[in-house]
């Protein structure tokens, strides 16, 4: 079945997706996925996402989280999704915080209804375990004793180490009496806490309820003794609030019970068809089918190696019965059922102490839901499970969902491949189809289920969900294949034509109106009346068709004759249409060789849809004659057609009663026809003339004269042939009937001697002639020989053999006897040998077996053969008797499994033929091959191994036995471990390297799939490895596994985990013109699939180009630099540039993709160029040398290098981008991988905003806020911490707070970084209450507007944070972007600030003059070209072990940048703040047995006059792939004073002299270039560095995807905008409009101040504000850059751009505009999303007071703000004191008593 063109609707999520529920009101569908829960819509629309997660959790953490230490973000997955559609609710359970739960709107997820972490250990529901499974269901609970009942859910778990010990619980979902939400509301400890142990291993899978009971289905072991799972189902009433009625049933699943294990489950109605074969199959009473069955996957175990699952069926009547016969039989007859026990007590050691309780009489209520009194839990013995009907399915079913359509039954199954089959369940159930085109090889989701009609089905793998239908029936269009599809949902709509399901037919309920497709047939034309006609008439035919649909007046039918004519149809009854056949101009031609033509009928019924169709025979009787040209007339009248012959004419024509005599034949009266017949003789030797008579029948009307006179025949190609003779009428030329058949035979032929000859069948009269020496017929011969020479011996096969004897000995030759009895006697060199009658061939052959040897006669001599009459035949050859001597044997092990191919060298081992030797290796048969002494060992079937060493023995014949002692030993098979790559594209040639052990015993190893014949050599191999090429697979695979298999020698192991992808697709890439600088991109898809860059090829003409990058859907290549030549032999005479065919090479599959094109180079004919450029040339250079030839040799040397400089660069500028781009793209690819990987050094919460408000004070890292020390007297601490308590109390008060702040900005003295230090205070101070912090910032901003907006530029608001409230809001931002930098906007950072810092690393910095080769900045850019190369460095690191790990370097490198290079790579998984810093390490360099201690300066450095140059590694001539050391420095103080030689260095290190690293200050050579030459050469050499330049080009086009990627995730509105920035921007529109003067361009101007210049730019130039990480000098200034053109992107005022405009504005010139349109369109998106209310935006506020601030040092924040307030204690006091609102609330007496406990300040009290 293929679903290709049905449109499949799915929806990705980016983590793993655990459950899948469906609202059964709306259809909605919701997913819980790791860390979200995604809400679609029934078309999987997303409507909402909630995230989930990860938490700062630890799995010993008990919530909340806040009390717990050592805690880190771990990732959330989803437990438990259930629908609560009473009060539209869906319950969350996730694996953190204990697996705690939360109520979200059915509606918006988004919305969270309840949620709370400090309820305590009772309403802990799932699990922390991500293997355990949960699993619930809804139901109801009921309190009797005042008759209320309410809305719970029961939950099945399995065991946690750290969880609740609870295995099933029922959870309340209101707040009612002492309950509190999910709490447990039910206490059993038999059934909570006994089960709840790991040696049970309980495993749930589904939970269902169903007429007052809830059932849970599970495996686990049944004692713990026992390791092997049993499937269990077990049943409680819904109405048992003590789970007094619980109660286990074993479920057998195949025979056996080989399917122990369950995997999945779902409850539904069965079809009629389905339920009759239930009840049939015996297992349980009549099921009908209208009661529910449960069906179930269940899995064999895995160590079993049964890769198969079945599919059971358990009616739900079937399990209730059987559990009250349990339940009965524990309560009422000792636990038996039919004398044996049946019943079980789970759970306890004391099992059998239930036998003492009997219960008589109780009532039916009682019996089945338990009591306190009665035993319980209860179980089945697994002797008295219930056993299911079962299918078997191939593979691992994880999935399963039932329909029923037209009262058949469809199972839909989904496995651990992606795969989903369809089965029609019935009497023989079987798999017709799979639902192709999801994700292969992820496993299937349990939960699988329909949409509401049943139209659609949903299937759930990893991370994608996917709508598909039910079925494809209209996809086959005609009725052959849509009945093949064997799908209950199809069937063949006959009067529409159409493929459809029962319901769409309008005319299925009529007669063979609709035929189904499992279990019809199409409508078939079963006959014609006449069946045949001539070709020469016409007539009208009735067409018979039985199950031809009822045919309405209105339905017009028409019959359609070859394509071309058409009549009318009418019917004549039941299944009978009436049509006139054709004219005979209408009938096609009879075919040559046919005596008919085969017509197509088809029946139409309303023009357009065919009913049937036939072939109608017309036939052609006078084309039957051509069939058997020697019998005309017989084949006329014997055809099935009307013929009849005319002896006349001879014509065979039409049957009429027109023409009648006895010269006409009629039909079926072959015996009236003239006839020749009866040869005599039959047999005619060859070469004698023979005559032959022959009779004549019926020949009244010929006048006869036949004769046949002697003739004589030759033919010698075989013994004999047959002859056939034919009559011919002479007068006519036509030829008369003739059966004259004779057999010529050749006596000579195949009998070249006389016994052959003499053994020739007696009819024939062969006779051996003495004179001709052959084989002749005996009239050809006058003299007979009565006796056969003697015999003749040619050859003996074998010459040799042993001497006991006992081989057979075959002697070829000739007169070798006519039969077995005629030879005598048989000796070989003089032994007598003993014929075996049953391989003699008549003179030609004898077979002998030969006797033993005399030791004391000769071992060679002749054959000699007696036969009858006593003569003799001696060979000329001579046989040998002789023994084998084996010396030399390989190899001398090999695996159990055997295949080990042995060969054995010695003398004589030919002896004998191959028939005659039997080699065997112990007690194991070696199969002999090949001409040589040869074999393959068998399978070593001894549990002994590795086995002793065994003896091979060599039997030859049936007496000769030779033994190598202790020759071979058998080993282990070997081992295998892992394969990689796991993936191959279909067109096959990957390199696969199967890794393992004990590979080194193997001979032969093969990779073969399952479907192919032919199987592919290792071409590589030694122990541990062996490497193939991945066959290539052209065999469809279509709806079966794909199987992978390596054979070594005998042992065959399967690849599972090796997987063959369809061949990737190319998308056509146009004609293209490049240069040899350009950089092709290759489109298309599923590249990364089963391939890399290091493996694809790409060809461009004849020459390979480099592949850099591969992406899924992108090839970036290299072209050659000098252009190929194309592949085609064409012989071209021009030069011009052809278009050249790119080829793709993944593995063996090859791909034309496109032709390129190099950019044509025009050439300009040799009379222009000498006119227009050398005459001109050598005009200047004449007047050049008269100008300058009194300039000095120096100036001529300086411009000779500036010319040199300007022609390397035009060279290499071109092509500088692609090949940085490149580069630089393969080295992020470690870098993207650890940011996929999650290694992204964020820093927390704390360490984040410590940075962004603290780390710009005056004291930076020092300052107190971050390092958290307060000076206080352990005496007063206390106090103190008593009064910042009522400190910030005060603080909460907005009156004092606003009258604070307005006090403070009113002291000049209260300067910009007071002001932004004291508003970082107020934010950690408030942290606790944002909401709070939130409207002192808007209220204060409202005045901050007031005075811009009427006595200001309102353009000026927010531009510096010359006020609190602009450093509060700046801090705001920070807050509530926290986590929006994490989960989106940090990535694309963190990549541009890697790619930035690696591309400055990649070349040449001057550690000194802080400059590079690479960078943004023009002012920190490197203007001179140092020479360098890259060297790759062996780094150990002491103490850790001797993994070697290679550092990328410059050979221009300083030590220390070469140890920061080292530190970098070596400790690339920590962070920044945990690697060693420079100067606590040492580098050691080891060239040989010694090491050298290397160093920026030391004794060696080199010196130039003053200065003097620090050490580089080309200083110390370190070489590519030298090995150095990385040591941690002991002692950081070094003592000098050991020697006289270290106390020199240093008195060298410590003298005043100027340093340099790679360029000398412009001064110096200024000063030196003053002392020789003019000013115009130092101009000059100042100007050679504007050159340069261009390198900033160079960096820029290599940065430029990580610059958009950064801007895109940051000025995106179609992604997740943060609500705080909708909340900000809202309330600036809402400002703006109401203030007059304000206008759009303003309100710009305010969200850029606010946002992007505020937050993003501070970010973008510090990094190390949100990663832990070191931004070097070189790195801030290229992001400096970045953030400016940042800055004018986000501006309204165009920037007129000149000559004089700074490098680095003129860098993103190009680019201002689009970035310019981003920002407006980001702004317009805000504007137009869904607002933010002040109750969300606190709802978000709380959480992030809730979740963070803990961390904070909030109480040193508050005694900073205190140091203010002490600083301008009287101001506050003043300013309180005139406030009248201040007054009324005892402001200023509460200051008072603060001052009082923290200063002792006097006051008024």
């Amino acid at each position: 079945m293929s679903f290709c063109k049905i449109p499949q609707l799915s929806f990705t999520t980016e983590t793993p997706i655990n459950n899948v529920v469906q609202d059964p009101g709306s259809g909605r569908i919701y997913l819980g996925a790791v860390n979200a829960i995604f809400q679609l819509g029934p078309a999987l629309n997303q409507e909402a996402r909630a995230e989930t997660g990860p938490k700062l959790d630890s799995r010993t953490c008990t919530p909340p989280p806040s009390a717990c230490q050592d805690t880190k973000l771990m990732p959330n997955l989803n437990k438990l999704l259930l629908v609560h559609p009473a009060n539209g609710s869906l319950i969350v359970c996730g694996s953190r915080y204990k697996g705690i739960c939360s109520l979200l709107n059915l509606t918006n997820v988004e919305q969270q209804l309840y949620y709370s972490d400090s309820k305590g250990e009772r309403t802990y529901v799932a699990s922390i375990e991500d293997n355990v499974n949960v699993v619930g269901v809804m139901s109801t609970y009921h309190l009797r004793d005042i008759q209320d009942e309410f809305s719970v859910f029961v939950v099945g778990k399995g065991y946690g180490r750290m969880d609740s010990t609870k295995l099933i619980s029922t959870r309340i979902l209101e707040d009612r009496r002492e309950w509190v939400v999910f709490e447990s509301i039910v206490e059993a400890s038999a059934v909570q806490t006994a089960p709840f142990a790991p040696k049970h291993q309980h495993d749930f899978r589904h939970a269902f309820k169903d007429d007052g009971f809830v059932y849970f289905l599970f495996s686990r072991t049944r004692d713990g003794t026992d390791n092997k799972n049993l499937t269990y189902v077990s049943r409680i009433c819904e109405s048992d609030n003590n789970y007094y009625s619980h109660t286990e049933l074993m479920l057998s699943c195949g025979p056996g019970n080989r399917y122990n294990k369950v995997q999945a489950a779902y409850v539904a109605i069965p079809g009629k068809e389905l339920a009759q074969s239930l009840t049939e199959s015996g297992q349980s009473s009549k099921v009908n089918h209208m009661e529910k069955v449960l069906f179930m996957v269940a899995s064999s175990p895995e160590e079993d190696g049964d890769s198969n699952s079945a599919l059971c069926m358990y009616p739900l009547k079937a399990i209730n019965e059987r559990l009250e016969d349990i339940i009965n039989a524990c309560y009422f007859d000792m636990g038996s059922i039919g004398g044996k026990p049946a019943v079980d007590i789970p759970y306890f050691s004391k099992r059998d102490e239930f036998l003492q309780c009997r219960v008589m009489g109780s009532p039916d209520t009682l019996v089945t839901c338990g009591a306190d009194f009665l035993p319980s839990p209860l179980a089945s013995k697994p002797e008295f499970g219930l056993k299911g009907q079962h299918v078997e399915v191939r593979g691992l079913l994880t999935a399963v969902a039932i329909a029923v359509e037209n009262d058949h039954t469809i199972a839909f199954l989904g496995n651990d491949q992606g795969e989903v089959s369809k089965a029609h369940l019935k009497g023989t159930s079987e798999i017709f189809g799979k639902i192709p085109g999801l994700t292969a090889g992820e496993r299937v989701n349990k939960n699988l289920f329909f949409d509401h009609g049943e139209d659609y089905l949903y299937i759930t793998t990893e991370k994608k969900i996917t709508r598909v239908p039910v079925q494809t029936c209209n996809l086959k269009t005609d009725c052959k294949s849509c009945i093949d599809l064997k799908d209950p949902y199809c069937g063949w709509c006959v009067l529409e034509g159409r493929c459809t399901r029962r319901s769409e037919c309008r005319r299925a309920e009529e007669k063979n109106g609709w035929l189904w497709s499992p279990g019809r047939e199409c409508v078939k034309i079963l006959s014609f009346s006449p069946p045949n006609l001539s070709c020469h008439k016409t007539q009208q035919v009735e067409i018979n068709i039985p199950s031809l649909p009822t045919i309405s007046a209105a339905d017009r039918l028409r019959c359609v004759f070859q394509e071309d004519f058409r009549s009318k149809g009418s019917m004549s009854g039941t299944g009978q249409v009436i049509c006139n056949l054709p004219n005979p101009a209408h009938i096609p031609a009879t075919p040559e060789g046919q005596d008919f033509v085969a017509v197509p009928v088809k029946i139409f019924v309303n023009e357009t849809v065919e009913l049937a169709t036939r072939e109608f025979k017309f036939y052609n009787c006078s084309a039957t004659v051509r069939k058997a040209e020697n019998t005309p007339c017989m084949s006329c009248v014997a055809s099935p057609w009307g013929c009849q012959w005319n002896t006349r004419d001879h014509t065979c024509s039409d049957t009429t009663d027109t023409v009648n005599g006895p010269h006409i034949i009629k039909q079926r009266k072959e015996p009236r026809c003239p006839r020749f017949e009866n040869p005599d003789p039959v047999l005619i030797p060859v070469g004698f003339q023979t005559a032959i008579g022959f009779e004549g029948i019926n020949l009244e009307q010929y006048e006869v004269h036949a004769t046949l006179r002697r003739r004589s025949f030759s033919y010698d190609k075989s013994q004999e042939t047959n002859v056939l003779f034919y009559v011919k009428d002479k007068e006519s030329g036509k030829k008369i009937d003739s059966t004259l058949n004779v057999t010529l035979y050749n006596c000579s032929n195949g009998r070249q001697d006389c016994s052959l000859c003499k053994n020739s069948d007696p009819k024939y009269s062969c006779l051996w002639c003495g004179h001709t020496k052959s084989c002749v017929y005996n009239q050809l011969c006058d003299h007979a020989s009565q006796q056969c020479p003697d015999p003749l011996i040619t050859d003996i096969i074998p010459r040799y053999g042993p001497m006991l004897g006992g081989i057979s000995v075959t002697i070829l030759g000739s007169n070798l006897g006519i039969q077995q009895a005629d030879i005598k006697r048989i000796s070989v060199a003089g032994v007598p040998c003993i014929h075996q009658p049953d391989k003699y061939s008549v003179s030609t052959s004898v077979v002998c077996e030969i006797g033993r040897l005399d030791p004391e006669k000769t071992s060679s001599g002749p054959v000699e053969v007696e036969v009858e009459g006593g003569k003799r035949g001696t060979s000329t050859l001579e046989f040998t008797y002789r023994d084998p001597i084996p010396q030399e044997f390989n190899p001398s092990r090999g695996p159990k499994a055997g295949g080990t191919l042995i060969t054995i060298k010695g003398m004589a081992l030919d002896t004998g033929s191959q028939a005659d030797v039997h080699i065997t290796v112990g007690t194991v048969e070696c199969v002999k091959f090949g001409p040589e002494i040869a074999c393959r060992t068998g399978e070593y079937r001894d549990d002994k191994v590795p086995s002793d060493q065994l003896h091979i023995s060599l039997k030859y014949g049936k007496r000769t036995t030779t033994v190598i002692d202790n020759a071979f030993q058998y080993l282990e098979n070997p081992i295998q471990v892992d394969v990689h790559p796991r993936d191959s594209f279909k067109c096959g040639g990957r390199n696969i390297a199967v890794s393992g052990s004990g590979f080194d015993i193997i001979q032969t190893a093969v990779m073969k799939v399952k479907c192919l014949r032919e199987d592919l050599l290792s071409h590589k191999k030694n122990d541990t490895v062996i490497e193939f090429l991945s066959p290539t697979v052209n065999c469809s695979y279509e709806g079966q596994q794909l199987k992978v298999y390596v054979q070594l020698d005998n042992f065959e192991k399967e690849l599972k985990s090796f997987d063959y992808h369809p061949d990737p697709t190319f998308n056509e890439l146009p004609n293209k013109v490049i240069t040899e600088a350009s950089i092709i991109i290759v489109t298309g898809q599923g590249f990364s699939k089963a391939m890399t860059s290091k493996e694809a090829q790409a060809y461009l003409g004849d020459v390979p180009c480099l592949v850099n990058t591969l992406q899924d859907d992108k090839l970036f290549l290299d072209p050659p630099s000098t252009q190929p030549r194309a592949r085609s032999k064409r012989h071209r005479r021009d030069t011009r540039s052809e278009p050249l065919d790119l080829l793709i090479m993944f593995g063996k599959g090859e791909w034309v993709v496109g032709s390129v094109q190099y950019e044509r180079k025009y050439e300009v004919p040799l009379p222009i160029i000498i006119s227009a450029v050398i005459v001109p040339m050598l005009l200047i250079i004449g007047v050049s040398i008269f100008c300058y030839r009194r300039k000095s040799e120096q100036a001529e040397r300086e411009y000779e290098k500036v010319k040199h400089q300007l022609e390397n660069l035009e060279e290499s500028v071109r092509d500088r981008c692609k090949k940085e781009f490149t580069d630089l793209m393969i080295e992020m690819e470690d870098h993207t991988n650890d940011v996929s990987e999650g290694r992204m050094p964020f820093l927390d919460y704390k360490t984040y905003t410590d940075r962004v408000f603290f780390l710009p004070s005056k004291d930076g890292a020092n300052d107190v806020m971050i390092t958290g020390k307060l000076d206080i007297p352990e005496a007063r601490r206390a106090t103190v911490t008593q009064a910042l308590n009522q400190f910030s109390n005060l603080l909460n008060s907005k009156t004092f707070l606003i009258t604070f702040i307005h006090t403070l900005e009113g002291r000049p003295e209260f300067n910009a970084r007071a002001k932004v230090y004291f508003a970082s205070l107020l934010t950690v101070a408030l942290h606790g209450k944002l909401e709070y912090y939130t409207d002192i910032m808007r209220s204060l901003l409202l005045d901050l507007m007031e005075s811009y907006v009427h006595s200001k530029n309102p353009k000026l608001m927010l531009r510096r944070s010359e006020t609190v409230v602009e450093r509060m809001l700046c801090n705001w931002m920070s807050i509530c972007l926290y986590q929006f930098l994490r989960d989106s906007a940090g990535e694309p950072l963190y990549k541009l600030f890697r790619a930035i810092k690696h591309q400055i690393e990649k070349g040449p910095v001057d550690a000194k003059l802080k400059k590079a080769k690479y960078t943004l900045n023009d002012t920190r850019l490197l203007g001179d070209d140092v020479e360098y190369c890259v060297l790759n460095l062996q780094v150990l690191v002491q103490s850790e072990g001797p993994d070697v790990t290679p550092v990328k370097v410059l050979n221009c490198d300083t030590i220390s940048q070469v140890k920061e290079k080292i530190i970098e790579q070596v400790y690339r998984n920590q962070p920044y703040t945990l690697r060693p810093k420079v100067d606590s390490v040492t580098l050691e360099w080891r060239p040989g047995s010694t090491g050298q201690i290397l160093s920026d300066l030391d004794l060696t450095s080199q010196k130039e006059g003053r200065w003097k140059r620090i050490n580089t590694l080309a200083h110390y001539n370190v070489r590519d792939n030298a090995t150095v050391v990385l040591s941690r420095v002991k002692h950081t103080q070094y003592n000098y004073d050991q020697n006289q030689e270290s106390q020199e260095e240093r008195n060298a290190l410590l003298e005043d002299d100027k340093v340099f690293h790679l360029v000398r200050p412009m001064e110096e050579l200024d000063e030196i270039k003053s002392k020789r030459g003019s000013l115009k050469d130092k101009s000059m050499t100042k100007a050679i560095t504007e050159i340069y330049l261009t390198r900033l080009l160079s960096v820029k086009g290599t940065l430029q995807q990580f610059v958009d990627d950064f801007f895109r995730s940051v000025l995106c509105s179609g992604a997740v905008v943060p609500p705080a920035i909708k909340y900000f921007f809202d309330f600036l529109d809402e400002q703006a409009l109401k203030h007059d003067n304000v206008d759009e361009e303003t309100v710009h101007i305010w969200k850029t101040n606010s946002l992007p210049l505020r937050f993003w730019v501070n970010i973008l130039k510090n990094p190390h504000f949100i990663f832990d990480v070191h931004v070097s000098e070189m790195v801030d200034s290229s992001l400096s850059v970045v953030a400016q053109t940042f800055m004018d992107a986000c501006t309204k005022s165009e920037h007129k751009l000149s000559r004089d405009s700074p490098s680095n504005k003129l860098l993103y010139a190009k680019e201002i505009s689009t970035y310019k349109k981003m920002v407006d369109d980001y702004y317009k998106g805000i504007r137009q999303m869904v607002s933010v209310s002040d109750q969300d935006m606190n709802t978000h506020l709380a959480e992030v007071s809730r979740t963070h601030t803990d961390k904070l040092n909030t109480e040193v924040a508050l005694h900073q703000l205190y140091q203010y307030a002490s600083k301008y204690y009287d101001l506050i006091i003043a300013a309180l004191e005139d406030d009248p609102v201040a007054q009324s609330k005892h402001l200023t007496l509460r200051l008072q008593q603060i001052a009082a406990a923290l200063e002792h300040k006097s006051t008024d009290l």
